[in-house]
């Protein structure tokens, strides 16, 4: 009972600890050390650099006034790509890289348009991953109409990436029925002033028209907000008017269909951000002159790897330094790029140089590093040596080891005090990535790798994990060069019988094919080896170039390899069981179309039991969302079998939104102390596969009411649905490892509650109310609720505040699924008389069968809104916006001109009983008006529909999706 009372408060620390520990520091109130990189295939444009320092200069008295004089920036950091001109005033980053940038500026994959964005996949109050925008948006001015002054932008994304909150308008949910039964626009505050028009109306009357079914506007509708009015609240809506300067705090809208709403259980932005620790560990300036914000330039160099080797005689057992040649033989062969420098360091008791540094530039020199990778181990550990000679070996490129890396495998604990080092390492300004190898390892590993902004992996005795192959093919440059990477299509592994096989296809993708490989690694007798291409082509063992010393077979394919399934077969022909691996890397077809890519990794680096974790994987094709794979984690405790996880992209449970090509999952299974490793794979689902568009954006502005006439922004793009679609293809990515301590033996108890809903909708039917939502699990996100406690009301405050006391709704016949699946429940409501004008709340908590209960879901609105049947006479109305076309270079744009004053929220149309009569007893010319109208338009109603559905069986099977 103790550890369970603990765990609410456990939980939410452990899910505010990132691996994505950022660099900035706060000194003061200001902000130190954000760092901005700009991607290798950006044109080279100095004005780039000049407008992101006017960005954040202009950020600057924004943010200190929107957090009452608290926060500031005082220096960024922008990384310059190594093609562009070398900038005389730049210095070399030290641990800075592309990868873990906070702002990166890069072009976008599909030309979906310039949303400034931010990568958040945290829950309330968790930092973002990175800001991204685009050269466009730096450098073109017309795009300040669309999103507002830059600075303004910036301020807004770093309320994503800093503090956690989410955006206050929605793009699927733009309006909403207001509890007084009113049609209003998603925003936060509702004081925001404004009118409801169409975006498409040429030569006909831009009024918003409801929906019969829903009584929300038509699609349409768009709500262009009035330039000038004294509304402050807020900037997670719609930084641009020129009046917001705050957060939503007083003004906070709770019936707005916001994610803000929806992940932090109605909080105002204010609220959260006001409880983090960068608010509550700063006072407010008495001086409100802040300083002018510094630069400082770095631009990256080659890349410089140091191999630091262990050959201690340790390495000699479980075939460890046969291992650590395999692996290292693949890094030098296949991973490395062309253009680094590598070099390579042995050490036991003492450290020596077996290669100085070499520049990749031919097969040649790879296969002379190859030929002088260790392959004997004697001797004790003595780690420092081993750095201190890698940080000299990488000094011997430019005088300087600042961004270079030094790759640090051991399997051993320290013979000394690897402490008596880490000055050296700091000073150094490299990078180092460690490997520990078996279940020995020094600990100090993980420190080393947190002070220098390192990768971390581990890797068991267990050959067929195919761990440690995983990790040198994961130790890629941070300098954004995706293009030159090998990519990691397979790997798999497996402990097979005599005369079994280890079978399956690998799928070659259109981003992929230059320099493919594939690698087969077994642990006693060469395999009988078997591959065929997709047009059906066989290779056969001869084929391969086998290396009896390393005990693996690579064959590689010349140019770029047939896109399709290569189905593989290796079957084992030695009388006794053998572990078989088998692992496939292959580099982009195209420089300009950038490959699928996944990126995996835990919520945090170490964790104590009973805390959960989170796996995360990323998959993304540039910087566009994949969505629709089937993403499996294995997740390798100290000892024991892995825990296999399939990661969801659903928006329920550990995964915050859904479709935003992050799978995510609860890890719980923990099985004892130290280190565990995660492994992601992915396939994709032929059909269901494709692309997205990136969350969190600043709100594309639909245009401005300013002195009674509407100015319209162009309309976003629109892209056909198939350029979204992506084939077949597979990919596999190591997310290095983790730390896990205090775990008890022997089984444990029930400790996880089953998490909370947060996608709940309710909708009317006729007399029924049908609800859905996605299942949750009994322990977390894992497994099967026992039962559903389903409450309503009329007052969404109501339910928030007393759920207990709030109608209960008999949902005892209910099954529940098992989590992740789709729920539905349709009831119709005793007492209650559903007719137009019905507003109903819902709430539901999920119960396990301890039983624990989940936090309160979301809070969801149905609503029965049906417009009035418009009367057959209408009098000449107040007149309504014209429409007033301007044009681009390519699209046109429409604007919006009225000359009435311009309502805040639904306006109707006044109509006028009609007459019977002029007085005389004969039929006024307004009544036969209508007659002749009312013939008119019946007519041109059926004609319409003739039309459609004679479109409609011409219309493609995937229709265009509107951006």
């Amino acid at each position: 009972m103790y550890l369970w009372s603990l765990f609410p408060l456990a939980l939410i620390a452990s899910l505010c600890c990132s691996t994505w520990a950022s660099m900035i520091k706060l000194n003061g109130g200001g902000y130190e050390d954000i760092v901005i990189a700009i991607h290798p295939n950006v044109t080279e444009n100095d004005k780039i650099i000049e407008n992101v320092q006017n960005m954040v200069k202009e950020a600057n008295q924004y943010l200190f006034n929107a957090t009452k004089q608290r926060l500031f920036i005082k220096s960024a950091k922008i990384l310059i790509p190594f093609k562009w001109s070398k900038h005389n005033n730049a210095d070399k980053p030290k641990t800075e890289t592309y990868d873990k940038a906070d702002v990166i500026i890069a072009e976008p994959h599909l030309k979906y348009g310039d949303d400034p964005y931010t990568l958040q996949y945290g829950r309330c109050g968790e930092p973002g991953r990175y800001i991204h925008l685009t050269p466009d948006f730096l450098v073109n001015d017309k795009m300040i109409s669309q999103y507002g002054p830059r600075g303004r932008v910036f301020v807004h994304e770093w309320a994503h990436l800093r503090w956690g909150v989410f955006d206050e308008y929605n793009y699927d949910k733009p309006f909403y029925i207001a509890a007084n039964g009113d049609v209003e626009a998603t925003r936060c505050s509702a004081d925001i002033k404004g009118t409801y028009t169409k975006r498409n109306c040429q030569g006909k009357p831009c009024n918003c028209s409801p929906d019969p079914k829903t009584g929300l506007y038509e699609d349409d509708c768009v709500f262009v907000p009035e330039t000038y009015q004294s509304v402050k609240e807020s900037i997670m809506y719609l930084q641009a008017l020129p009046s917001v300067s705050e957060f939503c705090d007083s003004k906070h809208n709770t019936e707005a269909p916001t994610l803000q709403n929806r992940m932090c259980e109605s909080r105002s932005t204010w609220d959260v951000i006001s409880n983090s620790t960068d608010i509550k560990s700063t006072v407010p300036r008495a001086d409100f002159n802040i300083p002018v914000p510094s630069f400082s330039l770095l631009q990256f160099s080659e890349r410089v790897v140091s191999l630091v080797l262990d050959v201690s005689g340790s390495m000699s057992s479980s075939n460890r330094i046969g291992r650590q040649l395999q692996a290292v033989e693949l890094f030098v062969v296949q991973i490395i790029e062309n253009g680094a420098h590598v070099g390579i360091v042995k050490f036991s008791s003492s450290a020596s140089v077996v290669s100085s540094l070499v520049k990749i530039n031919t097969q040649a020199q790879r296969d002379q590093l190859k030929s002088l990778i260790p392959r004997t181990a004697g001797g004790g550990t003595n780690i420092c040596a081993g750095i201190r000679a890698g940080i000299a070996l990488n000094k011997n490129f430019d005088g300087s080891s600042y961004g270079t890396e030094i790759v640090l495998l051991t399997d051993g604990e320290d013979n000394l005090d690897t402490s008596l080092c880490f000055k050296d390492i700091t000073d150094s300004g490299a990078i180092i990535h460690v490997i520990a190898l078996g279940p020995n390892a020094a600990k100090e590993l993980e420190t080393i790798a947190n002070m220098t902004g390192g990768l971390r992996f581990n890797a068991l005795d267990k050959v067929e994990a195919n761990e440690l192959i995983d990790a040198f093919s994961g130790l890629h440059s941070g300098n954004g060069e995706i293009i030159q990477q090998a990519i990691q299509l397979e790997s798999i592994g497996s402990v097979v019988k005599p005369n079994g096989c280890l079978e399956g296809a690998v799928f070659i993708d259109n981003t992929v094919g230059n320099e493919t490989f594939f690698l087969v690694s077994w642990e006693t007798a060469l395999p009988d080896l078997n591959i065929e291409d997709p047009k059906r082509k066989q290779y056969y063992t001869a084929d391969f170039n086998t290396d009896t010393a390393s005990r693996s077979s690579r064959l590689g394919i010349p140019g770029t390899a047939e896109i399709g399934p290569w189905y593989y077969k290796f079957c084992n022909k030695h009388t006794s069981n053998q572990a078989i691996t088998f692992t496939v890397t292959s580099k982009p077809s195209n420089v300009n179309i950038p490959p699928i890519t996944v990126n995996a990794h835990m919520n945090q680096d170490a964790n104590s039991f009973p805390h959960p974790m989170v796996v995360y994987a990323s998959l993304s094709h540039g910087l566009q969302p994949v969505i629709g794979a089937k993403v499996t984690a294995a997740i390798q405790p100290p000892s024991g079998v892995p825990v296999v996880l399939e990661l969801l992209d659903n928006g329920a449970g550990a995964d915050i939104v859904k479709n935003d090509g992050v799978y995510s999952r609860y890890f719980k299974q923990y099985d004892g102390n130290g280190r565990y490793s995660l492994k992601v794979q992915v396939k994709s689902i032929t059909k269901k596969t494709r692309l997205a568009l990136p969350r969190s954006r600043a709100l594309y502005i639909p245009g401005f009411l300013e002195n009674g006439e509407v100015t319209l922004n162009p309309p976003r793009p629109v892209i056909n649905d198939e350029d979204l679609n992506l084939g077949e293809f597979s990919r596999t990515a190591s997310g290095g490892s983790f730390v896990v301590s205090n775990v008890p033996s022997g089984p444990q108890p029930d400790l996880y509650k089953p998490e909370k809903v947060t996608d709940l909708e309710a909708n009317i039917e006729d007399d029924t109310v049908v609800l859905t939502w996605t299942a949750t699990g009994d322990d977390l996100d894992q497994g099967t609720v026992s039962d559903y406690d389903l409450r309503m009301s009329t007052s969404p405050e109501e339910l928030r505040r007393n759920f207990d006391t709030c109608n209960s709704v008999n949902i005892s016949s209910f099954v529940p699924q098992v989590a992740g699946s789709q729920e539905n429940f349709t009831f119709v409501p005793k007492d209650i008389v559903i007719a137009n004008g019905t507003i109903l709340y819902f709430a539901l908590i999920a119960v396990d069968k301890v039983p624990q209960r989940s936090d309160l879901s979301n809070i969801a609105q149905a609503a029965l809104l049906i417009p009035p049947t418009p009367a057959p006479t209408i009098v000449q109305p107040t007149p309504a916006p014209t429409v007033v076309q301007t044009t681009t270079a390519s699209t046109t744009v429409q604007s919006t001109t009225t000359s009435t004053a311009v309502q805040s929220t639904t306006t109707s149309t006044a109509v006028l009983p009609p007459s019977s009569d002029d007085g005389s007893g004969n039929l006024s010319v307004t009544i036969v008006t209508a007659i002749v109208c009312s013939a008119v338009i019946i007519l041109c109603i059926i004609i319409s529909i003739t039309v459609c559905i004679v479109s409609c069986t011409k219309k493609k099977p995937n229709p265009e999706m509107r951006l």
